[in-house]
């Protein structure tokens, strides 16, 4: 038996196309954090099953789904995202006799309107076609997610359709979410970014963008992503900087403290 799961917070907009686009499975759950929306009455209208549970984080909020969700298999779908018929098909075909317990899925990424070829969002893999007693996620990556697997993993061919952000303001609202997270991860990873990092980092992430991962095949919105991430790299050091400085200022503080007679 195979369901998919579908996390909502306020996805009424897109909820319905989601639910529809999975009419194909076993049946649909909607693990909401309690919208204020119209999302859970949209979704049962749709004819999902709709359970609430309060939000932690991804790694938590996915692991909820794998504990209550009776089924063998989970495809786990996000709700601005679509599952074409293709996907529908080969998912049919290949799960009857796998030996795999977790399979990497492609995703058409749209930003901005357009379909990205390259830049780092395409083919986007995401392990989402998970058997259910043999996977977890790693509660130490809130978000970024990290599955546990028990078993080996395959890639499917056919494609996740994602229709991430409209405007580049929502786009830059949402790594800005992400900053604090990639700073903590930055900090304690033992590295100490040196005065210069920032800046070299910037131009680095950038020359791996535009031009190791084919930024240019995406023209415009290829170059204007490269140089938006390439600035997120540089806050993200900087971010660290400023953190390992008020560390050493604060310990310093202590050590004299300590010292006093």
């Amino acid at each position: 038996m195979l369901k998919a799961v579908i996390l909502t917070f306020n996805e009424e907009t897109h909820i319905t196309a989601c639910i529809g686009s999975l009419n194909w499975t076993d049946g649909v759950v909607v693990l909401d954090s309690y919208s204020t929306d119209a999302t859970c009455r949209l979704a049962s209208d749709a004819g999902a099953e709709v359970i609430q549970n309060p939000w932690k984080d991804y790694a938590q909020q996915r692991n909820v789904a794998l504990e209550r969700v009776t089924a063998d298999w989970i495809l786990f779908v996000d709700a601005d995202e679509r599952a074409t018929p293709e996907l529908a098909s080969e998912i049919g075909t290949i799960l009857p006799d796998c030996t795999e317990t977790g399979w990497w899925i492609p995703r058409y990424n749209y930003i901005l309107g357009h379909r990205m070829r390259a830049t780092g969002w395409y083919p986007d893999y995401q392990m989402r076609l998970l058997h259910r007693a043999h996977a977890r996620y790693d509660p130490q990556r809130g978000v970024h997610e990290l599955v546990m697997l028990q078993g080996k993993a395959g890639y499917l061919k056919s494609h996740l359709v994602h229709y991430n952000y409209d405007t580049l303001r929502q786009f830059w609202n949402k790594q800005r979410r992400y900053l604090d997270y990639d700073i903590s991860v930055l900090v304690n990873s033992g590295e100490h970014p040196q005065s210069h990092a920032p800046y070299t980092q910037a131009i680095r992430h950038f020359w791996w963008r535009f031009f190791r991962l084919q930024g240019w095949r995406d023209t415009v919105w290829g170059l204007g992503l490269s140089l938006v991430m390439s600035y997120y790299e540089f806050l993200r050091h900087s971010g660290a900087r400023r953190t390992l400085s008020k560390m050493q200022d604060v310990q310093s503080l202590e050590i004299g403290e300590d010292a006093d007679p």
